[in-house]
């Protein structure tokens, strides 16, 4: 059986309004320290996610292409050396081997 206590009850709104000041005060306190934390973040001049992926993948694409064209100017390079290498002269038939 229960019984209503005034004090009880007077303990328990207390209580619950306490709990309540110090959420709100809590959430204060870590808008206070997320904005500090942000203006110190923003006078690093640091990069945000967004603009780090970007930029890794334009060094990625860099990167291949630049693998690629060094291949093509190796490619060229071997044709030049092809191209610049002496030709043989044919061989001219000795006297002698113009019956053999």
């Amino acid at each position: 059986m229960q019984t209503r206590n005034p004090l009880f009850d007077d303990i328990a709104r207390l209580m619950t309004s306490a709990a309540g000041a110090m959420q709100g005060a809590r959430d204060e306190a870590e808008a206070a320290v997320r904005t500090r934390l942000e203006r110190i973040l923003a006078d690093m001049d640091l990069v945000d996610r967004d603009s780090f992926e970007a930029v890794k993948e334009m060094a990625a694409e860099a990167r291949m292409e630049n693998e690629r064209l060094s291949g093509e100017i190796e490619s060229l390079r071997r044709e030049i050396a092809e191209l610049k290498k002496p030709k043989r002269a044919p061989r001219r038939k000795k006297a002698g081997d113009a019956g053999a």
